[in-house]
């Protein structure tokens, strides 16, 4: 209670005074952005100029020139971005994603909330203490967590939640990126296949279809790989039970070709007790909805517009809205792939010459 209730009263303060500066005609307030670290789905800068409820104000070790003339401080270390009282919230790329936990709680401790890669942790106990800082100091932390409010999952949300296959039996999810050169072999740089692809797959699982994993279970090989020595997979598969009785599967590898259209070669299939929805090929190929009695809608409707994740997360902070999900809804994906990590059974390549054919440079 000690903790909860001053976070309580700081978002109902935020709420009377940005509904009061409002009211008046006032411009809401933004909140100063600090980007740190480019190894990842970094915000840009210059996407950072025009926003509702934030502004860039600094950054640190990102790639790319800066915007001209747009004030923004650049800083050499993630110690002296935060040193800086105009940053307020962090947004976290670190180089390595081993290292991210720890910068996150360097950040919380700073003051500034956090707004963090995914993963945003690589062990469950690593998560749990970001947790508990965020909560010591009253800061708020976040995981980049938007993977279904893009189209087509956003409708396929929406078709769901809606009761449009009525009750969620199985889902299966598909993760195909193309193999080359810049994929790490040390799993600390991007927490390698199983987290950095297996995220995206398992929000689509509790975030999309609506239902909570129960338990998970995974395999991961290196078969094929063109490296001889370092620790990163090629292929990984996941069994999961669902909270409602269901099952899901997820499907992931390097396997993609290079020049194939989409190149985040993914497909989501949700059947239910009225039906499927599906998006094939990252909705390319097929993305509708089929009812048992054999109508269908083909394409489903993925005309809205999506949201920035960043963005509900500010106008969170500087107006008190409600978050599409509670924190522990929006992490839980994640908690359950750590678990699946931490006791994955791995089939290491036996004496096979097999190895992925890479295009060379034209």
């Amino acid at each position: 209670m000690k903790i909860l209730l001053p976070r309580i009263l700081f978002g109902l303060i935020l709420s009377v005074l940005s509904c009061g500066a409002l009211a008046a005609g006032a411009a809401p307030r933004q909140l100063g952005v600090g980007l740190y670290g480019a190894n990842g789905h970094q915000l840009t800068p210059s996407s950072l100029l025009n926003r509702t409820h934030s502004r860039i104000v600094a950054v640190s070790q990102v790639r790319g020139p800066l915007p001209a003339n747009a004030g923004i401080k650049e800083y050499p270390t993630l110690d002296a971005l935060l040193a800086d009282p105009a940053v307020e919230i962090v947004s976290l790329c670190s180089p390595r994603r081993a290292d991210q936990a720890r910068d996150a709680i360097r950040a919380l401790k700073a003051g500034k909330h956090v707004y963090a890669e995914k993963p945003c942790a690589l062990t469950e106990p690593e998560l749990d203490e970001v947790l508990a800082v965020a909560r010591s100091t009253g800061r708020e932390f976040h995981e980049m967590a938007g993977t279904v409010f893009v189209q087509p999952y956003l409708e396929m949300r929406r078709l769901v939640k809606a009761g449009a296959v009525g009750e969620v039996i199985q889902v299966l999810v598909q993760k195909s990126y193309p193999y080359g050169p810049g994929r790490p072999q040390d799993e600390a740089i991007d927490g390698g296949l199983f987290l950095q692809a297996g995220i995206h797959a398992i929000r689509m699982v509790e975030h999309a279809a609506g239902v909570r994993v129960r338990s998970i279970s995974g395999w991961e090989t290196n078969l094929g790989r063109p490296e001889e020595v370092g620790a990163g997979k090629v292929a990984a598969a996941v069994q999961m039970t669902l909270e409602n009785g269901g099952l899901a599967t997820i499907v992931m590898n390097y396997l993609n070709a290079v020049n194939f259209k989409p190149r985040n070669n993914e497909t989501l299939r949700i059947f239910g007790t009225k039906g499927f929805v599906e998006s094939v090929d990252d909705g390319s190929r097929s993305k509708r909805l089929v009812t048992l009695d054999g109508k269908s809608v083909d394409p489903i409707d993925t005309s809205a517009a999506p949201t920035d994740y960043f963005d509900f997360m500010t106008a969170h902070l500087v107006t008190g809205a409600a978050m599409p999900f509670t924190l522990e809804e929006e992490l839980h994906p994640l908690r359950m792939l750590l678990r699946g990590k931490q006791k994955i059974q791995f089939e290491p390549a036996p004496k096979n010459p097999a190895k992925i054919q890479i295009p060379s440079a034209k």
